[in-house]
């Protein structure tokens, strides 16, 4: 066997030890999990049900990871996975799932999620999913690094369990046609100026009308049901045009569900909740940190014809100190970024007291733990509903409603 790293440590197995193990369930990372005499192992890229023969790279406290080598039992929900480097690039981790069990999986991972977090038992919404689930991004990023004899080396995405090793990505199955017919050429220009490059960078490809946007400082539209959208190309939106129109439909049925005549939608961006939610309410506020991204939602508004929507500029902590909303009559959607809220927004939020919360997540694990805190506060839910807005990959965003008080389900 090679010569084990320095740190590693050398039991229950030995490095590079190659054992067989049964994969029993998926982790919400999208590895596959099984145990040998009650030890947990970790191996991607297989699925449960499947016997694997896999070799041993990491001892930790209570646990192992293992790269796969051979499948010697093939799960009946396993499938050919379209791209021919799934596997190498870290983008994806599910091409070789039927999608139908992914779906199934995803939704289980959220209540697993909620049961081990909080210790909360509910009852997941099947998870949801556009039509369109392969060429469905709107925007990637690939990296290169520093040339070097005026090669710029691969231009693509970071390697499965690497952070800093690069594989070449010529062509992305998950991303939209109109961006897959255009990196050849961007990608060629790139190699051709590979000199005038100082060190390595990330470009940017934002699919936008039919065309393919590289300036991060340009403007963009996206169409949402019957609004058009405006944004720089660098700013966040959500990168799965096909199912926002039923995501953000959702988000409105759940938000006005009890009869709540005014909205505000805290981290609101370019106005995406705020706009597509407005018809529903009576008067709408939009809160964001980003004085740019506010102005952005402000134009949208103007343009779109929508009058009864204004646009605050505030810290998501200090969002309640300029809204006059009634509480009794006020929901509240909240999509904050991946590490989800701070305390101090929690609590603001608690002490203001609307009547539902629509909380919108792209982390799960996040959502759960702000979930645990609201829940702690009287809120209760009321619906918790998965979407896949992300196929072939781990992720996925979640839909928590929660009411105010006992109106809800108990938790």
């Amino acid at each position: 066997m090679p010569r084990p790293p320095k740190k590693f440590v050398a039991t229950p197995f030995a490095y590079h030890e190659e054992i067989e193990i049964t994969i029993d369930a998926l982790t919400n990372l999208g590895a596959g999990v099984g145990r040998i005499d009650g030890w947990v192992v970790f191996v991607p890229f297989t699925l449960p049900g499947e016997r694997v023969r896999a070799r041993v790279f990491r001892n930790d406290k209570n646990c192992s990871n293992a790269d796969l080598v051979e499948v010697l039992v093939a799960s009946p929900e396993r499938v050919a996975p379209r791209c021919p480097l799934f596997g190498e690039c870290g983008g994806c981790q599910y091409q070789h799932l039927d999608y139908a069990s992914q779906l199934a999986w995803k939704a289980r991972q959220v209540g697993e999620l909620m049961q081990h977090m909080a210790g909360i038992t509910f009852p997941v919404n099947p998870c949801l999913s556009s039509e369109q689930i392969w060429n469905y991004r709107s925007k990637i990023t690939p990296h290169f690094e520093k040339a070097k004899d005026g090669d710029l080396g691969p231009i693509g995405f970071l390697a499965f369990g690497r952070r800093s090793q690069l594989i070449d990505v010529p062509q992305c199955p998950i991303a939209m046609d109109v961006i897959n017919a255009a990196l050849p050429e961007i990608r060629a220009g790139l190699q051709a100026r590979a000199n005038s490059f100082k060190r390595g960078a990330t470009i940017l490809l934002r699919a936008s009308e039919g065309r393919v946007e590289t300036d991060a400082n340009a403007t963009v539209c996206e169409h949402v049901g019957g609004l058009a959208l405006r944004f720089l190309a660098g700013d966040f939106f959500q990168n799965n045009p096909f199912i926002l129109p039923a995501f953000t439909g959702h988000v409105a049925t759940q938000a006005a569900a009890g009869g709540a005549r005014y909205l505000v939608d805290a981290y609101c961006g370019s106005g995406l909740f705020a706009l597509t939610l407005a018809g529903h309410f009576h008067q709408v506020a939009g809160v964001e940190v980003s004085e740019t991204s506010c102005e952005w939602a402000r134009k949208n508004a103007r343009a779109n014809g929508i009058g009864n929507v204004r646009f605050l500029t505030a810290a998501a902590e200090a969002v309640f100190d300029e809204v006059d909303f009634p509480a009794a009559q006020t929901a509240v959607v909240i999509d904050p970024p991946r590490k989800g809220c701070t305390p101090e927004f929690l609590e603001q939020l608690v002490k203001f007291g609307p009547a539902r919360v629509v909380y919108v997540s792209c982390d799960p694990a996040t959502q759960v733990r702000d979930l645990k805190q609201l829940s702690a506060a009287g809120y209760t839910l009321s619906d918790v509903q998965p979407f896949d807005l992300f196929p072939h990959t781990r992720h996925l965003e979640c839909v928590m409603t929660l009411v105010r008080g006992d109106a809800g389900a108990t938790v």
